[in-house]
């Protein structure tokens, strides 16, 4: 089974019930077959409910769990490296367990899924897409380590593209501007500065982003995706 057969791709979200995350699901219910993959409760379940979506309850801090809670998921076409955390602050004052739950949540958890998934998404001739962020093209004070796991995220997508273009599966990294998140809303906070939705890129657009990447002819690979917030009007 590939992409090219009549088959719906099967397409796997990590942090699916998150702005981006349920935004997505929603821009490819009914065109692809959809496992929503969070920490359980009533927002994932909701969120199945409309999509049509399988849920799939990981936690990101414990990669030894993902093997077994991914035995007899069946096919996989695309992986969505959605999920991710923040803990702005200088390195001076970030300790050891900020890094490495940030490097645990944003790094290590996509390589080790992505380990596990490879297999059947070489079989479907898929499509992995880590969301990334303008901080891991750019480090700026306070946000080390953020950066820091973004731009490791960097590496573990550019090596994977080198490592599987032979098997035909794409790899795209997407770099949002600020989005239109909870997320967002707690970065606000820690900054001192005031939340509004409107000065930045709505989820639905960038889910639409994503999406094109998806769905895109075979003929091209999206490497590296840029989405910036448009100019106010």
């Amino acid at each position: 089974m590939t992409l090219n057969d009549t088959a719906k791709p099967v397409t796997l979200i990590t942090g699916a019930s998150g702005g981006i995350g349920s935004a997505l699901a929603r821009a490819l219910a009914g065109t692809h077959d959809l496992i929503l993959a969070g920490r359980g409760g009533a927002a994932l379940d909701a969120l199945c409910a409309e999509t049509g979506g399988r849920p799939l309850v990981l936690d990101l801090t414990r990669p030894e769990a993902f093997a077994e809670a991914l035995a007899g998921l069946g096919r996989v076409s695309n992986v969505v490296h959605n999920a991710g955390v923040v803990e702005l602050g200088a390195v001076w004052e970030q300790s050891h367990a900020v890094w490495t739950h940030t490097l645990a949540i944003n790094t290590v958890a996509p390589a080790e899924l992505t380990r596990l998934l490879l297999p059947t998404v070489r079989q479907e001739r898929g499509t992995f897409v880590f969301v990334n962020s303008g901080a891991g093209l750019s480090a700026n004070a306070g946000w080390g380590s953020y950066a820091a796991s973004k731009f490791a995220l960097k590496a573990l997508a550019d090596a994977l593209r080198g490592e599987e273009e032979a098997s035909g599966v794409r790899v795209t990294s997407v770099y949002p501007g600020r989005t239109a998140t909870e997320m967002q809303r707690k970065v606000r906070g820690q900054e001192g500065a005031d939340y509004t939705p409107d000065d930045f890129i709505d989820p639905q657009t960038l889910a639409a982003s994503i999406a094109f990447v998806l769905n895109a002819p075979r003929d091209a690979t999206l490497t590296d995706l840029t989405v910036r917030p448009g100019p106010q009007v």
